[in-house]
């Protein structure tokens, strides 16, 4: 029971400090990590070198992908790849089913850029739909975040569920491809059929004022655009269906090292900067300093995600995990409803998603360590399902679908709200109704 006390206030002691004393989560994260360790009993000279241990060992297999990652979102936003995408689901789809054609860009564009960056690439398109079919912009605007959201939430490469993936130690590919199949059922119901049914009943009171269309004149083609945003998601999904073909076991490795996210992404890049950099125009000393720029945000996620490993390592050295798995085990709860509840409660409390995926592994992980049966990769999207629940004030997502939508406060609630809540449940019955087949 004390251990159980002590976990519970050393989460408190994270909501507490990032809402009231308005830390950054990665200081909140640190005081909780030292909370935890002293007063569960560990010995002051294991507690800096276990804190250590746990930001190394999440962040070792990290660092490289969030890096990568957000060049290829950089490389994505600045060519205008991600708006020739959006661009040719309009096309194809047409006005009338603009709603589908606006998930479909959301969701394709959101697998390899952050929710923020998917933002700017693709509302710039959604405010010029409005504008031209004078349709409710919620009806064409929510598909479009429901498809950004969910990705951001499930989806590797993304931070949160790459950071998981470490945690939980589960299989890369195969996260991949549940995250898929759960996903696009998810942000449909989420999406454009929430979309119809809301916007009958709610018009934005103001005009979106925030985003100007641009026109970019020499945007890449719309085969180059999808195929470098999707190559690294096929590499991937590659190297995990390969051991079911007859090839050579030198051809498997060959196929698991560049399906790996690390050279998957690496390969990616370099793809990126020849199609959507050098052959759009961008000298060296430009694409030098568009690399730069872009990694000043990504310092902030891996300061996250490393101190939420370094809380995981001092659960298991604490032996706190160990307490809190044998008593899960003896009221016979699910690791996939202890993750998504823990993940929600913390989502909701500290507003960001990454924190809420980062420190709910952190948490889980050590509890199953003795467990047997448990599906580690649906694990992960359970977790990430959790962290997507009820957005609201304290989230910074709120606030920008806010503002580029023209939405009040309570009709923001009424809206991203409740679509983030649906895709959250929607996504996490689905893993359970997957955890029950497979």
């Amino acid at each position: 029971m004390t251990h159980l006390v002590v976990a519970l206030l050393s989460i408190i002691i994270v909501i507490i400090g990032v809402t009231w004393f308005k830390w950054h989560a990665f200081i909140s994260l640190t005081i909780a990590t030292l909370f935890l360790a002293i007063f569960s009993g560990l010995s002051l000279d294991k507690i800096v070198s276990g804190i250590e241990t746990g930001v190394g060992g999440t962040l070792g297999h990290l660092v490289g992908i969030l890096a990568l990652g957000t060049i290829l979102g950089m490389l994505m936003a600045e060519s205008g790849a991600g708006l020739q995408v959006s661009n040719f689901f309009v096309r194809t789809f047409g006005v009338k089913r603009l709603p589908w054609a606006m998930l479909l860009a959301g969701f394709i564009t959101g697998i390899p850029v952050f929710f923020e960056v998917g933002i700017l690439i693709v509302l710039p398109l959604v405010i010029s739909m409005y504008k031209t079919s004078k349709q409710n912009l919620l009806l064409i605007g929510l598909p479009a975040v429901a498809g950004l959201s969910i990705t951001h939430g499930l989806v590797p490469p993304h931070p949160g569920a790459v950071a998981a993936i470490g945690i939980y130690n589960a299989n890369m590919g195969k996260v991949l491809l549940y995250s898929l199949i759960i996903a696009i059922p998810s942000a449909i119901i989420a999406g454009p059929l929430f979309a119809k049914w809301i916007s009958k009943r709610i018009i934005p009171e103001n005009e979106p004022e925030l985003i100007k269309v641009e026109e970019k004149k020499n945007l890449p083609g719309t085969g180059t655009s999808f195929f470098v945003i999707l190559l690294p998601v096929i590499l991937m999904v590659f190297s995990a269906i390969v051991p079911f073909f007859g090839f050579s076991d030198g051809m498997k490795k060959f196929f698991t090292f560049i399906g790996s996210p690390l050279i998957a992404l690496l390969i990616s890049v370099f793809v990126a900067m020849y199609f959507l950099g050098f052959r759009q125009g961008l000298n060296k000393n430009r694409m030098k300093t568009l690399v730069e720029e872009c990694f000043l945000p990504v310092g902030s996620i891996i300061a996250i995600i490393g101190a939420g490993g370094g809380f995981k390592q001092i659960l298991i050295d604490s032996g706190v995990g160990n307490t809190i798995g044998e008593m899960a085990q003896h009221f016979s709860l699910s690791p996939l409803v202890l993750a998504f509840i823990i993940a929600g409660l913390i989502r909701i409390a500290t507003g960001s998603a990454t924190v809420a995926l980062t420190t709910a592994a952190g948490i889980v992980s050590p509890i199953i360590q003795h467990m047997t049966g448990v599906n580690l990769e649906l694990l992960v999207i359970a977790t990430g399902a959790g962290s997507l629940m009820f957005s609201h004030v304290n989230d910074a997502g709120f606030w920008m679908v806010k503002e580029y939508l023209g939405l009040s406060v309570p009709e923001t609630l009424k809206t991203w709200t409740v679509l983030e809540t649906i895709l959250s449940f929607v996504a996490f019955g689905l893993a359970l109704v997957l955890n029950a087949i497979i």
